[in-house]
């Protein structure tokens, strides 16, 4: 039997040598959150090549991870031939191949790619089509209602029969500037949408407040000409702009005294890289995208709260009766804003800011 495997279970099949592919096709944050399972399947399988099969742009936050061996990557739109020629490349490559999503994409390449197979599957009202998948499954684990994306899964862990490993893999760092800047806080601004964007003046106050509070503000994007507009117009007058890839990022949140950022794959690495660190939530629900602290989630993220601390993380909300809404802005559109978020008031996450400080 496979050593760290549990008896009868599915890694209890494979090789001690085995290849493994995890697909986890999502975006920036998904693929972070995955890493609990990588990092539980090199611990119970210590001789395993385990490779990744992620959309192009989302594989830097797997760069440096010591627990991959090979990162592969696809268009987020493939055509019909896009699709068939990576089938063809992955298949039955692996000994094993896990989709870490529902969707009929990661369960086909999971399909395509090994001869045993665990992935995730509708846990209430599954029709045909789920069943259909269901059966290409060899381990499964249903999805669950308000539960947290990393603990489902470690769901999907128990369904392959290993011990949980519930820690979130940072990418490498690198040395710069910004992380040699004395006592500083990090504040990344600038979400992929706005319906999760806090106001340009929320900004600028918690700045000032920073500094009274003697901490240098370094304020961080990511490379693109439409992040820097936006953070210029956020930051103009009041901070520099460094717009950071991923390992110049870790760099800066592991020499911070805190971090502040609203619900991105930035706020996700920073709570991981174990940087006390501050979110700003709106319509999107905690109990299922909260950052995971250090040292895991021992209770779970309420739905809704002015504040909540878990380990190194400070969740902040403006617990409107509609809070939280689960929809893309008030419109219900990706460009449209949060009315919980532009409500937000300074004092309120400087509050948070304050008690993270002193537990640091």
């Amino acid at each position: 039997m496979t050593p760290g495997a549990k008896p009868g279970s599915l890694a209890a099949e494979l090789p001690e040598r085995t290849r493994i592919l995890v697909v986890s096709l999502r975006r920036i944050g998904d693929v972070l959150l995955t890493t609990p399972l990588i990092r539980s399947l090199k611990r119970a399988l210590p001789d395993a090549a385990i490779d990744a099969l992620v959309f192009a742009g989302t594989d830097g936050i797997l760069r440096g991870n010591p627990d991959i061996d090979r990162i592969i990557t696809m268009p987020a739109r493939p055509s019909f031939f896009q699709s068939a020629a990576i089938a063809m490349r992955l298949w039955w490559r692996y000994d094993l191949a896990i989709s870490t999503q529902i969707g009929d994409r990661p369960t086909f390449f999971a399909f395509a790619a090994a001869r045993r197979r665990a992935g995730l599957i509708e846990g209430e009202g599954s029709g045909f089509g789920q069943s259909l998948k269901a059966a290409m499954l060899h381990a499964k684990a249903p999805t669950a209602k308000n539960i947290h994306r990393v603990e489902q899964v470690l769901r999907l862990v128990d369904a392959i029969g290993i011990a949980r490993v519930p820690e979130l893999v940072c990418p490498a760092a690198a040395p710069n500037s910004v992380a040699e800047a004395g006592r500083y806080a990090v504040i990344h601004a600038s979400p992929m949408f706005a319906y999760k964007e806090w106001t340009r003046d929320g900004w600028r106050a918690l700045a000032a407040g920073l500094e009274r509070r003697q901490l240098a503000v370094v304020a961080i994007g990511a490379p693109g000409e439409l992040e820097r507009q936006y953070l210029d117009h956020v930051w103009r007058g009041v901070a520099e702009v460094h717009q950071l890839r991923w390992p110049e990022t870790m760099a800066a949140l592991k020499n911070a005294a805190i971090y502040i950022g609203p619900d991105t794959s930035v706020t996700h690495l920073a709570a991981a890289a174990g940087c006390p660190t501050v979110a700003l939530f709106g319509p999107m629900d905690p109990r299922v995208w909260g950052p995971w602290p250090v040292g895991g989630l021992r209770e779970p993220w309420l739905a809704s709260g002015k504040m909540q601390n878990r380990g190194n993380v400070w969740i902040v909300q403006n617990p409107l009766p509609c809070v939280p809404c689960t929809f893309e802005g008030c419109e219900r559109n990706i460009s449209s804003r949060s009315i919980c978020l532009d409500e937000l008031a300074p004092e309120q996450v400087l509050a948070a800011v304050d008690q993270a400080l002193a537990r640091a």
